[in-house]
């Protein structure tokens, strides 16, 4: 059994900051120990100095989309270039969505999707499962998914024709989930009319990245959260918002859950970080930040930082899909509706934060809660990932808070040819990642390889019991 000690750092956790020494043995964590106390002194085995350093847990980023099929292209991260690009920006478990496709059945899109990662992670993973067909057998096969640690389903209300379910499938989905355990993730836009404002948006000859942004109108991703939330109180299911970007959508949650509910919500880097300015950048330059829901107008981001303070929103995940500009995003030169739609972050989630904390919108234990303890928790991976404690995994992160680094294509490991904070300054960097208790990152260097990630079987959410 490799044992291995890191000393020296102090150790932040959602719940926690204290100087300790953590002992590791066989992968998991062992104990924390005194600085300096004799069980520490006395760990034989490899010795990691942490000292000027953050010791944090690895980030868990609960919606990614590794080689996702979208718009007659896909993502243009492999499971293999995604994970590895994960590891240097200090996550170490991501939860990818697999797809059923229209007519096949749920077990036959997980299989895909296990196909395609299997043997090529450089970091451990799960599943969540897009439902693109809600039927009988689906509902069935919910039950079984469930069983097998799969246990959170993602329901649109938006793009009509490939994912949209109506609101008696939707309800019938939340029904299920009620009865067996199940999670329903939403994406909260209401397609049918976003597409007739896209009809009538380019026959006025409005063709330009930044007429995305316009078109998905905040009030109509507002109202598909209203609508959610109450077939989901209907359902007696609990619910998840993923990539809440506007301040209508926020209310909607936080009334719910001022009332009582299990609603929850995800807000991404994106919202927080950029604004529909982005989206009308010079050029075509916009399609870069084209993703759904869109960039908000700047207002919007004081509601989002407010949401994550309060509890209103309880994660942060990327929706990781990039598409390269070239080849890629210039599929939609000419007609905005028919850039890809999609954006990179899993590398910059976790600096982006800790610049949130430098900027003064989070505390330390906030950062880790959003970003590493809340996800775990709320898709059953808690506390194997998302904490540093004894029987953990030990998924930790040596991060320099003090280190100054510029966010760049140039020096990004994500496959994809641009950045979206291309010229970002931020403080705060990883130096040391551990994947159960094995290094991936080692003083900035890369060590680990495709394969080292395993499948992760998960239980239920523990906040939505």
């Amino acid at each position: 059994m490799i044992r291995t000690v890191i000393h020296g750092g102090l150790v932040v956790t959602a719940s926690d900051e204290i100087h300790a020494d953590v002992l590791i043995e066989g992968g998991r964590v062992v104990a924390l120990a005194a600085h300096g106390s004799d069980v520490a002194e006395g760990w034989a085995g490899r010795r990691i100095d942490a000292t000027g350093t953050y010791v944090i847990p690895g980030g868990v980023d609960a919606h990614t989309h590794m080689e996702m099929p979208f718009g007659g292209t896909y993502a243009s991260d492999t499971f293999e270039t995604g994970t590895r690009a994960a590891a240097w920006g200090g996550t170490t478990t991501i939860v990818d969505f697999a797809i059923q496709s229209r007519g096949g059945t749920l077990t036959a899109g997980l299989d895909a999707w296990h196909e395609k990662a299997e043997g090529n992670c450089a970091i451990d993973y799960g599943f969540h499962m897009i439902m693109s067909d809600v039927n009988a057998s689906s509902l069935r096969e919910m039950d079984r998914l469930v069983s097998a640690g799969v246990t959170s389903f993602k329901l649109f209300t938006a793009y009509p024709g490939v994912f949209l379910s109506d609101d008696g499938q939707i309800l019938r989905a939340m029904q299920q989930a009620a009865s067996n355990g199940g999670l329903v993730m939403t994406h909260a836009e209401n397609g049918l009319a976003i597409d007739v404002l896209v009809e009538q948006a380019l026959a006025r000859g409005e063709r330009d990245p930044r007429h995305h942004g316009e078109v998905r109108r905040a009030l109509l991703e507002a109202e598909a959260t209203h609508r959610v939330i109450r077939l989901s109180q209907v359902a007696g299911a609990p619910l998840y918002v993923v990539h809440v970007s506007a301040r209508e959508a926020v209310a909607e949650i936080a009334r719910a859950r001022d009332e009582g509910h299990p609603v929850f919500g995800e807000t991404c880097p994106q919202y927080l970080f950029l604004s529909t300015e982005n989206l009308a950048e010079p050029g075509f330059e916009g399609a870069k930040y084209v993703c759904s829901t869109p960039l908000r107008p700047r207002e919007h981001k004081a509601a989002l930082w407010r949401g994550l303070r309060t509890n209103d929103l309880q994660v942060v995940s990327t929706d990781h899909c990039p598409f390269c500009f070239t080849g890629q995003k210039e599929l939609g030169r000419g007609d905005f509706s028919k850039i890809p739609n999609g954006m990179p972050g899993v590398e910059n989630r976790m600096d982006l934060l800790h610049q949130a904390v430098v900027d003064g919108h989070l505390s330390r234990r906030r950062w880790i809660e959003i970003a590493c303890a809340a996800p775990a928790r709320m898709f059953g991976l808690y506390p194997k990932k998302g904490t540093i404690a004894p029987g953990s995994d030990a998924d930790i992160v040596l991060y320099d808070p003090h280190a100054e680094q510029t966010m760049s294509a140039a020096t990004h490991h994500m496959n994809v040819d641009y950045s979206a904070y291309e010229g970002k300054r931020v403080t705060g960097r990883v130096e040391t990642v551990l994947s159960r208790g094995v290094p991936v990152i080692e003083n900035r260097t890369y060590v680990g390889h495709a394969g080292h990630g395993t499948y992760l079987p998960r239980g239920l959410s523990q906040y939505a019991g």
